[in-house]
């Protein structure tokens, strides 16, 4: 419930926490930096961090045409780091599960920031997301009805279904679209079925936060990655997860190229194309989140990677890997 953002004032770089307040909207400064470009990843951390933890408390669990509340489970992880391991178990809902991913990443982010940085630093970042928790707590309290006479007011103001904070993480997660499509995504799952795509999904999109560079996409963070590195001659990569429920369904790694749709025009000069698959690897197990990494990191380190691998047939390794082709679609 709170936006962060940073100040030059006299030589230094102010952190700043802005919030609405009893009486209107607040700035307050959280601490001081010597270097400005020490605050950018602080700063954006923080702003993930506010999103993640407030958003899912302010708004409606809308699934299988109920109206309900998402747990309070993740905001524990704001001050204990013994509990930010919870943040990458459960199955409640995947959008749910998809944001305390997101939590725990960005957590992560602002831990690496304060390394270097001097304790006091360090001291005030984690005094104010100890502020953050408590005052959020409060303000959950008091909407459900459960705080008592006693407790003392509440400096940062919170309303249900206006959430004070930065939206965009860069990745859509807090979107309307975003959680739809998951939410969609799981309707009829099972309970094993919802906790078997939950873990696919961290597995993806760890993965894409490990090594997606700038030419991977998470347009599907329960389903699929797909990556097209500059100057890879047409050719793309996809990895999707197989479909709960399906007992024959596996991961499946995939090789698919461009093709002009008018024959008369060139690759590169081409008005528009159509994607189709060339070659598949059905993997006989589940992937981690590093061995996808690394594929991804091959490709948009050598992105003609992409095209030799093509040329693989049936049964072939791909090189530098061990997913081995178990289909080609032009045989």
């Amino acid at each position: 419930m709170t936006v962060y953002s940073q100040h030059a004032n006299r030589g230094k770089t102010q952190i700043l926490a802005t919030y609405q307040g009893p009486d209107g909207v607040v700035s307050k400064t959280v601490t001081s930096l010597g270097d400005s470009r020490l605050a950018v990843p602080i700063v954006d951390a923080l702003n993930r961090v506010s999103a993640f933890a407030t958003v899912p408390v302010s708004i409606h669990d809308r699934r299988e045409q109920r109206v309900d509340y998402y747990p309070h489970k993740h905001l524990a992880a704001l001050t204990d780091a013994a509990a930010r391991a919870a943040l990458l178990t459960g199955a409640h809902s995947l959008w749910y599960e998809y944001v305390c991913l997101r939590l725990h990443q960005a957590l992560g982010d602002l831990e690496s920031a304060l390394v270097a940085l001097p304790d006091t630093v360090s001291r005030a970042i984690r005094a104010e997301l100890e502020l953050e928790e408590n005052e959020l707590r409060m303000a959950l309290d008091d909407f459900s009805g459960a705080s008592s006479e006693d407790e003392p007011e509440i400096e940062r103001r919170w309303e249900f279904g206006h959430p004070f904070v930065k939206y965009d993480d860069g990745m859509d997660t807090m979107s309307d679209e975003t959680r739809e499509q998951l939410d969609h995504r799981e309707t009829g799952f099972t309970p094993e079925e919802r906790e078997k795509a939950a873990a696919d999904l961290r597995v993806l999109v760890t993965a894409h936060a490990q090594g997606g560079g700038m030419w991977a996409s998470l347009d599907d963070p329960g389903r699929e990655i797909f990556a097209e590195p500059y100057d890879s001659d047409g050719f793309y990569l996809t990895v999707q997860a197989p479909e709960p429920g399906d007992d024959d369904a596996s991961w499946e790694i995939e090789i698919g190229h461009w093709e002009p749709d008018d024959p008369d025009e060139e690759y590169g000069d081409h008005s528009s194309a159509t994607g189709s698959p060339v070659i598949g690897c059905a993997l006989p197990v589940a992937p981690s989140a590093d061995e996808i990494a690394h594929l991804l990191q091959s490709v948009d380190e050598k992105p003609l990677l992409l095209a030799e691998w093509a040329e693989a047939p049936v049964g072939a390794v791909l090189a530098g890997t061990t997913m081995v082709v178990t289909k080609r679609y032009d045989s």
